[in-house]
């Protein structure tokens, strides 16, 4: 006689409310890129967990269809959507465009204060001045016409126009950094082509900022490029994995009441950055570290009217912060729609924390 195995009933309902529980949290996700976080902090995090809970959800349709399961159709219908913003983290191909007399090559890169310097590799060779070097060399043979770089950290070094002249003597020179006892520090913006306008747009209560530069491109044609660094968690990831493995509450509450600040503001200098953007007459290509997901508000309100070069031009993962590759995507190139991108890449270099993204866009 064949035995019947009998699923129990109390599981089948305890599956589905996890099902439920999972949609519910990958809605919220999709929520996380209209909903302003300094009204709900916790949205950016759900955002920031889009991959994950969409791959929980892919493995709750797989088991649902598997056991031919009527649930199935809870991670399908929360999943559907995820359609229209995978291509934000992975892409498959792209359809090169050609280019012409108008390409012009972009390199955003946060070089995170040289501070891998320090790491072993460099640190019998100069520390932080040896990584600055390697940066300096980097920059130079990728060959590009605007370098929008964030957290350049020069210690002892207070003319910081000299101290580029010096290894870049090709390109013209934009900048604003803070200046303390120790050196400067802020973000810098190189151009072939000569600037004709500078700006700075700081925020209040950070050393974090927005540098705005306008070039001359070409007969009486001006683009400017706004070169953003917007606030960043504030947290060590090795100091939170010890407070996680020694179970310290008070670093943990610590940790956490940090990121609330840090997301909270961020919104504020974004709406900063958005409001010169609107009220400028002349093209703009927005570039830099975000501290932000392509879920998120942040990129969602940058994004306004402009075109992702990664999304357009980009292969595989587009990831840009290396101690998570190749999850975490934070740094970016965005413009007009109307122009359009030949190719864009993320050179896995490690003299950062982050990589450096560069991308050729077509202006006409």
């Amino acid at each position: 006689m064949r035995r019947t195995s009998h699923k129990s009933p109390f599981a089948g309902i305890i599956t589905r409310m996890l099902m439920l529980l999972s949609a519910f949290l990958l809605l919220l996700s999709y929520a996380s890129m209209v909903v302003n976080p300094a009204k709900a902090w916790y949205m950016t995090i759900l955002g920031l967990l889009f991959v994950p809970i969409a791959v929980l959800n892919g493995l709750f349709l797989i088991m649902a269809i598997k056991n031919r399961s009527s649930s199935f159709m809870i991670p399908l219908l929360a999943l559907l959507p995820s359609i229209i913003f995978i291509g934000r983290y992975f892409q498959f191909s792209s359809w090169a465009e050609e280019r012409t007399e108008d390409t012009v090559k972009i390199l955003t890169y946060n070089v995170g204060h040289f501070a891998l310097g320090r790491e072993a590799e460099f640190k019998s060779e100069g520390g932080q001045a040896a990584c600055a070097d390697s940066v300096m060399n980097f920059v130079r043979r990728c060959g590009a016409d605007i370098v929008c770089l964030q957290e350049v950290n020069l210690p002892g070094e207070y003319d910081v126009a000299k101290y580029f002249r010096k290894r870049l003597p090709d390109y013209h020179l934009g900048y604003f950094m803070f200046l303390t006892d120790r050196g400067s520090y802020g973000n810098v913006t190189l151009s072939k082509f000569p600037i004709v306008n500078k700006g700075r747009l700081t925020f209040d209560k950070s050393s974090n900022l927005a540098i705005l530069t306008d070039f001359k491109i070409g007969e009486g044609n001006v683009l400017r490029v706004y070169n953003c660094h917007f606030e960043s968690y504030n947290i060590s990831i090795s100091r939170l994995k010890k407070s996680v493995r020694e179970q310290d509450g008070d670093m943990m509450w610590a940790t956490e009441e940090k990121m609330k600040k840090s997301i909270r503001r961020r919104p504020e200098q974004v709406d900063k950055v958005m409001s010169d953007i609107e009220g400028c007459t002349l093209e703009s290509i927005v570039t830099g570290d975000f501290n932000d997901n392509p879920m998120s508000y942040t990129y969602n309100r940058l994004k306004k009217g402009r075109d992702d070069s990664f999304v357009e031009a980009g292969k595989g993962f587009g990831a840009t912060y290396s101690f998570l590759w190749p999850f975490i995507r934070i740094d970016y190139i965005l413009y007009p729609s109307h122009f359009t991108a030949v190719s864009h890449s993320v050179p896995r270099v490690r003299y950062s924390d982050h990589y450096p993204v560069i991308a050729e866009i077509n202006l006409k």
